[in-house]
């Protein structure tokens, strides 16, 4: 067997490839397109951080690492518009609860927000998402169709709400007609009119709409999740953004509230006073049977 090195340290044929082989494995074991650091070198998708630092807005910024591209402005705004909507929605939201009752057990700020973060998921976070896949899905299976109620109800298997699949971005159980939602969409009539946008998913969302009413009898309009959905698609983003920028959006107030808390101190809060009882559902109460258990 041949040595590895020679006298001088140097290694042989054989296993100097071998040792270029492991530092190409090495390299290629993480790759991103999205930042190429260096010493004294940062670059997000190419663009030198010099340059973008107090030239590109925020939300600009969010985009470009996202997509690898910067947007028009015209469309960023939209973009942001969608993530101030998502900021918060009160104490009673679940992720906003979490953190401040986070907060008054003695963890840092970080430990609350991810705790609020965490909650994050399907049923309390996720219908923006859910949204976007089924609008998406409805432009594919209608094409250049007009958007109709007859045409909705057909592709919902003329079924009634509810008794079938889920509509996700529709009705509010606080609001009757949620203003962050009229808002969006306003942007968005503008945004079609000036041609930013096509306006093919607020139609879609128009004639989910328009059935809910036809078949629940009434009204069920668009809320937030369903307002960003459309927002999102009309601006070419796929489902698992959507999740992502409500996200980075509801992070802003999960943050606000549990530095809020932190001022206001307190010590381990629940989700209800002291005062208030809950409702025990249990067997009532009962006895050991008398005698020695130790040999049972």
């Amino acid at each position: 067997m041949q040595a590895d090195q020679t006298g001088n340290g140097r290694l042989t044929g054989a296993s100097a490839s071998d040792a270029r082989n492991s530092i190409d494995r090495v390299n290629a074991w993480w790759k991103t397109s999205i930042i190429d650091i260096e010493p004294g070198k940062i670059g997000i998708r190419g663009y030198p951080i010099e340059q973008l630092i107090g030239s590109v807005g925020f939300v600009e910024q969010i985009w470009l690492a996202v997509t690898g591209e910067l947007p028009a402005p015209e469309r960023a705004r939209l973009l942001e518009a969608v993530l101030v909507a998502g900021i918060d929605h009160g104490p009673h939201a679940p992720s906003i609860a979490i953190a401040r009752m986070a907060m008054t057990c003695g963890v840092g700020l970080n430990n609350a927000v991810a705790s609020a973060l965490n909650v994050l998921g399907d049923v309390h976070g996720g219908a923006g998402e859910q949204c976007m896949a089924l609008l998406q899905e409805m432009a594919e299976a209608f094409g250049e169709e007009p958007v109709s109620t007859e045409r909705v109800a057909e592709f919902f298997g003329n079924g009634q709400p509810g008794s079938g699949r889920i509509v996700p971005g529709f009705g509010h159980r606080f609001h009757g007609v949620d203003p962050r939602a009229v808002r969006l969409r306003s942007l968005v009539a503008d945004a079609c009119r000036d041609g930013v946008v096509s306006g093919r998913f607020a139609a879609l969302a128009q004639g989910v709409e328009a059935w809910l009413a036809r078949t629940k009898g009434r009204q069920i309009p668009l809320n937030i999740d369903g307002a960003t959905a459309l927002v999102l698609c009309e601006l070419g983003f796929e489902p698992a953004h959507g999740r992502g920028f409500f996200l980075l959006s509801r992070a802003v107030g999960i943050l606000s509230h549990a530095l809020e808390q932190r001022s206001e101190g307190g010590r381990i809060k629940g989700p209800m006073p002291p005062t208030t009882d809950y409702t025990y559902t249990g067997a009532a109460r009962r006895d050991l049977p008398a005698g020695d258990r130790s040999s049972r």
